[in-house]
This record gives C-alpha cells, structure tokens and sequence, in this order.
C-alpha cells in the first residue's frame, strides 16, 4: 500500500493502463465542397427553395457508432434555385436581409449534437442546439449514416431565431402573402 501514496508509481500504472487500451473515438471532418444542405420553406400561394453551404463540420465515432456532430453553416451563401433572374436577385437579398436572416450581423449558423440515440443500424435520433442570429433553440430530428455518407431531415420554426416576417402568428390580415413558420433543411453530408 505504501508504493500507492508514491506518485511516480501512480502515473507508471496509468500509462501501462493507457498503453493496453484502445482508443476507439473518431472525428470525421465533413467535406464541405461535397456536401450539399438544401432549404425549402413555405407560403400560402407555394413554395421556394435553395441551398446553403457548409463552411465547416464534423461527425463524432465511437467505432463505428455516431456520437456526436458539429456544424458551422454559412449563411452568407444563401441562394435561391427555383427562380432565375431579377426574381432570384430580390429574394436572395432578402433573405439575407435583416427581415430573415441577417447575414451582415450574423454571417453563420451553428448546430451542435447534444444527443444521439441509437434507433437501428444506421440510423439515430439526434437533440442538438441550433444557433441562428445568436438565438440558440433544440431540435431533434433522425440522421442515417452509411459508408462515407450520412443524410438528415430538419423542420425548423424560423420564429423561434427572430426570424418573423411574413409570419401569420405575429401579423395579422397577412392572408396569401403569409410565410409558413417551418421551413426544411434536407443535408446530405459526405466526410
């Protein structure tokens, strides 16, 4: 017992510890050319959608199981795919103006896994903060992860980021000009 209190002994019998173990954890970084992050949101009188780039990201492994996951999402890139033209101009101004997303005070967006359950194979349940000019909110949503690749769903409420024009649940005789709160993100990463 009294080679225990030596401290010399103690940091030997951690390193012949840590020598026999093996690490198992591993971070993936996400290739952000490759990746691709898709938005569709919604109005009364139909839809618009676009894409947004990733400016960094990672998946977290133990072994071969997902255990976390963080993502820095460049909200400058905004852009709109299904309008061509002056219409495409204007509605990418706008949404990266300060009546949606404000990408002069708040050029990125953050996701951070928080949470992930195992639900099959290769397929989990994720809780993470999602960060949107500084407005900081959970959602959970399910991610399949397979080979190189992992794909996600997201419906996110925009109200909750100070994210409110258009939005019939603050402004009142809106009618067919109303912007739906949710809008979806489909992400199909490649690390």
């Amino acid at each position: 017992m009294k080679n225990f209190k030596n401290p010399l002994v103690l940091v030997l019998i951690a390193f012949a510890t840590l020598s026999f173990t093996t690490i198992t954890k591993e971070i993936k970084k996400v290739n952000t050319k490759e990746s691709k992050v898709v938005w569709k949101g919604y109005k009364v009188t139909g839809s618009h959608e676009g894409t947004v780039s990733l400016e960094s990201g990672a998946l977290h492994f133990d072994e071969d199981k997902l255990v976390g996951g963080e993502f820095v999402i460049d909200m400058t890139s905004i852009s709109v795919t299904d309008l061509s033209g002056d219409y495409q101009k204007k509605l990418e101004g706008h949404l990266k103006s300060d009546d949606f997303f404000g990408i002069n005070n708040h050029p990125t967006a953050k996701l951070v896994f928080t949470k992930v359950k195992a639900k099959g194979k290769n397929s989990y349940e994720v809780t993470a903060d999602l960060t949107i000019k500084n407005k900081t909110n959970p959602v959970t949503f399910e991610i399949s992860v397979y080979g190189g690749k992992a794909t996600a769903s997201l419906k996110i409420d925009r109200t909750k980021y100070d994210v409110k024009y258009g939005s019939a649940s603050f402004f009142d005789g809106l009618k067919d000009k109303a912007i739906y709160d949710e809008f979806d993100l489909v992400v199909d990463l490649v690390f």
